[in-house]
């Protein structure tokens, strides 16, 4: 009798030790086989490209390209791929644009052996199926309106982080604690998935949840002294810290 046909399956994350986990799991299933492995983005692509998967397990932080950019390259590649996220966060915004973005599954990296097989089946046998292992909370806030993904603290923090200012000023001119702020910039970052306060900022900004001024720095004035007025210039408009969120390389 013929071997009963496997489902091949790509593995992308930066980390060895978590592409070594993954599939010592995956390879003691019979119905299973790991076909390539990827750190990053484009070699994720390029691997797609070459052995066109059946699934691929994609972290959800990885060099190269954004995650939703990763899973539509890989789509419009190989459009019968199921991408399935493997994530630390589960914010609603990066959900809702990751769904947006043609996913059939999103689990949690805290998911046990058996959930990750079960999701991987699920989506192989079922071209309409996704499988999402989430909060609640964010699937309420899935369905809601982009502007509800943030609490209008969070907002008026991460709008006033956009500006530049440190977590000690924005405490001091919200009459927080500097832990306060740490603890919300922490939620916002899972909410949104960013990895950093740049990466916050841009995401939140997109989503239309804050507003980030453009500034065209015009000709110094002639007290200034040209360069050193350009200077002060580009002082004005990159002053945002790329912090990373709590537990991010």
């Amino acid at each position: 009798m013929p071997e009963p046909a496997r489902t091949g399956i790509l593995i992308v994350d930066d980390h060895a030790l978590v592409r070594d986990g993954v599939r010592e799991i995956l390879e003691t299933q019979e119905d299973m086989v790991v076909v390539g492995e990827a750190s990053g983005s484009h070699s994720a692509v390029a691997l797609v490209a070459e052995t066109r998967p059946q699934v691929v397990l994609l972290d959800v932080s990885i060099p190269g390209d954004d995650a939703v950019t990763t899973v539509g390259r890989i789509r419009a590649l190989s459009p019968g791929t199921a991408v399935v996220i493997l994530s630390m966060f589960e914010g609603p915004y990066l959900l809702r644009s990751l769904l947006d973005a043609g996913i059939r599954g999103y689990l949690l990296k805290s998911a046990t052996r058996q959930e990750l097989v079960a999701a991987i089946r699920s989506v192989a046998a079922d071209e309409a199926r996704t499988v999402l292992s989430v909060s609640q909370e964010s699937l309420l806030h899935l369905h809601g309106p982009t502007e509800d993904v943030l609490t209008p603290l969070e907002r008026e923090i991460l709008q006033l982080t956009a500006e530049a200012l440190s977590n000690a000023q924005i405490a001091a001119r919200l009459s927080l604690t500097e832990a306060a702020v740490k603890r919300h910039l922490g939620k916002i970052f899972g909410k949104l998935g960013a990895v950093s306060r740049i990466d916050a900022v841009n995401k939140a900004a997109a989503a239309s949840l804050i507003t980030v001024a453009t500034v065209h720095p015009g000709p110094a004035p002639p007290e200034a002294g040209g360069r050193r007025g350009r200077r002060l210039d580009q002082q004005r408009t990159s002053g945002i810290r790329g912090e990373r969120a709590p537990g991010t390389r």
